[in-house]
């Protein structure tokens, strides 16, 4: 780490919800930093790979040259962070994956894509979050997808509450990989990169 007070944190800046998670770092007081190139991924003390379209990230992460040095240091340990479409990049396995798409993996999980159905079909939801302390998590889903099976060494964190989804696992951790269903750089909710920070000093 490049100070045990002040980790850099990586923001994986090829497509998606960049500038909201940058915004929410610096909030907490953490050094973000966008990592678009090779060279940057061994500059940072972990990475976040955020919300957007999992196919694109996937695919312009081969382009740019990223994916070998993101899963070198995912299996060296580097922590990372996923939301939406980061939780199905760091997923062991996905349903529903389009022909050739891959991930990073690093969570012993099988995600599904777009399991709560179409944009039209997003909704929000307030979440009890399991090492998040105080009032409950506004949740924001958006085409997210959901977990179908882990295996016994990824905690359960979050589950949805109610609905047709009701009891389908909606944040997960394992190690010092976090993963979420929902978006919480949207909400100005700073608590789940609080979390992930945590992970971070810890390692």
């Amino acid at each position: 780490m490049t100070s045990s007070d002040q980790p850099v944190v990586g923001v994986l800046a090829v497509q998606g919800d960049v500038r909201e998670h940058l915004a929410a770092l610096a909030e907490i007081g953490v050094v973000g930093r966008p990592v678009r190139r090779p060279t940057e991924v061994a500059d940072v003390d972990a990475l976040v790979i955020p919300g957007g379209e999992s196919t694109t990230i996937d695919k312009l992460s081969r382009a740019f040259d990223l994916r070998e040095p993101i899963l070198d240091r995912i299996k060296q340990g580097m922590p990372a962070f996923g939301s939406c479409a980061g939780m199905i990049l760091l997923a062991d396995r996905v349903v529903d994956a389009v022909p050739g798409q891959q991930t990073f993996g690093g969570i012993d999980m099988t995600v599904r894509r777009n399991a709560f159905g179409r944009q039209v079909e997003s909704f929000e939801e307030d979440l009890t979050v399991a090492g998040i302390q105080g009032w409950p998590v506004r949740a924001v889903f958006i085409r997210a997808p959901w977990v179908e099976e882990t295996a016994p060494q990824v905690e359960v964190l979050a589950r949805v509450g109610a609905g047709p989804a009701e009891g389908r696992i909606v944040a997960v951790r394992q190690g010092n990989l976090l993963a979420t269903s929902f978006h919480p750089e949207i909400t100005g909710d700073t608590r789940v990169h609080r979390l992930f920070v945590e992970i971070v000093r810890s390692n």
